[in-house]
């Protein structure tokens, strides 16, 4: 197996790391409610696990999360020989080739992990892969159990970190719209992230949210469900659109990009307006100037 590093948004995060808002800590917003905790937001290193469906399909999202990110002050470090943390492959049955890709994983992050304090991912699912799921992938490998559970332990979610580590639910973004927010199955189920999302949509000036009618249901993705069970999967994703579409939002919101490419889908072949958005996109939102 060939394991080939991330692509997509290299060019852009390189451009980036030569910007001083990645390093001056100067550039970060103010923001009463972290005023107290801003010394140690801003010797914060974060490095991004970008995820594969981020990095080639959704590029925008990874690049949202370092702004908010940034904008904090926190430092954020990109490792450009980062690849698949094996999920696809995990959830398929092939387990050998799982372990090969994930051990790679680990081999980059435990890496990382010698500058950064963390390592926050916008997707809940490939973080519980790693903290859940590698686990069960490396039962009989002493080593790389160990390694998995280190990791693991420094290893959040996009929403999560900035709720539960750095104590911030309030990044003076602006959005005018009505939104409503989709429960991804692992952040929820695995991860229990479930109240940290809303408050972050909360605070975002403009934004009225309305809860969507079992917005902890499945969307009906799945990763290779969807591919292997198509006509499930659809049936399953229908009702979700069907609930994103009586609520009356004009947005909806998730945590992880394989979610919000399903729902996307149905919705366009229903003609509908609504826009998906993943959080760190909303979160990234400012009003422009002279509104």
């Amino acid at each position: 197996m060939t394991i080939r590093s991330s692509q997509s948004i290299i060019s852009t995060m390189t451009i980036l790391n030569s910007q001083s808002a990645l390093r001056n800590p100067q550039s970060a917003i103010h923001n009463p409610q972290y005023d107290d905790s801003q010394s140690a937001i801003r010797n914060t290193k974060v490095s991004l696990f970008v995820t594969c469906v981020v990095d080639q399909l959704f590029p925008q999202a990874g690049l949202a999360a370092v702004d908010v990110l940034t904008r904090l002050g926190v430092e954020v470090a990109f490792n450009r020989e980062q690849t698949c943390c094996g999920q696809p492959a995990f959830n398929s049955g092939f387990r050998n080739e799982a372990r090969e890709v994930a051990a790679h994983m680990l081999d980059v992050f435990e890496t990382e992990l010698k500058s950064a304090d963390y390592i926050v991912a916008p997707s809940g699912s490939c973080t519980t892969m790693v903290k859940k799921f590698y686990g069960e992938l490396f039962e009989d490998d002493e080593r790389n159990l160990e390694r998995a559970s280190a990791i693991g332990g420094r290893l959040f979610e996009f929403s999560q970190f900035l709720v539960d580590v750095l104590g911030v639910s309030d990044v003076a973004a602006a959005y005018d719209g009505k939104v409503t927010y989709h429960d991804s199955c692992h952040l929820l189920r695995e991860l229990g992230v479930s109240s940290q999302p809303r408050k972050l949509i909360e605070s975002v000036c403009g934004v009225e949210i309305v809860e969507m009618d079992r917005a902890d249901a499945c969307c009906g993705f799945g990763g290779t469900f969807s591919v292997k069970y198509p006509e499930i999967s659809t049936a399953i994703g229908d009702e979700k659109v069907a609930a994103i579409e009586v609520s009356g939002a004009d947005t909806v919101i998730a945590c992880d990009s394989s979610c919000l490419m399903q729902i996307a889908g149905l919705l366009a072949r229903r003609g509908s307006t609504v826009r998906c958005m993943h959080i760190a996109e909303l979160l990234s939102s400012r009003k422009s100037e002279g509104q």
